[in-house]
């Protein structure tokens, strides 16, 4: 497989974001997330929330002290995240033509474990902060502790490159909302 700078470009370039400031947006929103590395010549993935922060360009997350993930973060490595949103099913006249709106950027760069104290615990503070804005640390639930740094683990992707991608449509009509709402898709799977 032949390496080029066009690697790293997505291959629907009408559907390129190359503003800096939409993909900061959209990381700063999207909800979840796959951080990709390899492992002995073997891929790995796991989805993750995570937090984007435009200084210091660089993406955190948190998982166990202990696992495969914790592993790959402590040798740092290369990785890939890539963030993602679907919107309505778009039908066309041809099954081939069929489309979803979506919106998605990925992130490459060196994946490493946070060591200083202070640096996860901001990057535990700002997890928090996207995904329960509506409570308040000191009063709502107490904020991560240094002793809480003995179970979790914080990482860090260093971003060296990103790109985007969107296909989002503004016509009201002809798209339809994918049939299963996240609800359905947590409980058991139907016989």
């Amino acid at each position: 497989m032949a390496t080029s700078r066009f690697r790293y470009l997505p291959r629907r370039r009408d559907r390129a974001v190359e503003d800096d400031s939409w993909l900061t947006r959209f990381l700063e929103r999207a909800p979840v997330g796959v951080l990709a590395t390899v492992d002995a010549g073997e891929p790995f993935v796991n989805s993750n929330l995570f937090v984007y922060r435009a200084e210091p360009r660089a993406l955190y997350l948190h998982t166990a002290r202990r696992g495969h993930t914790r592993d790959q973060a402590d040798a740092p490595r290369s990785a890939t995240f890539h963030a993602f949103a679907m919107g309505r099913l778009l039908p066309a006249g041809r099954a081939l033509d069929y489309s979803v709106e979506y919106a998605s950027a990925t992130l490459y760069g060196r994946l490493c474990s946070v060591e200083h104290e202070a640096e996860a615990l901001r990057a535990l503070g700002a997890l928090m902060a996207k995904y329960a804005p509506q409570f308040t640390p000191g009063r709502d639930y107490e904020a991560a502790t240094e002793q809480d740094l003995l179970r979790t683990s914080v990482m860090r992707l260093d971003v060296a490159r990103w790109s985007g991608k969107r296909n989002a449509r503004t016509d009201a009509d002809g798209g339809y909302p994918y049939p299963l709402a996240a609800a359905d898709l947590l409980g058991d799977p139907p016989d």
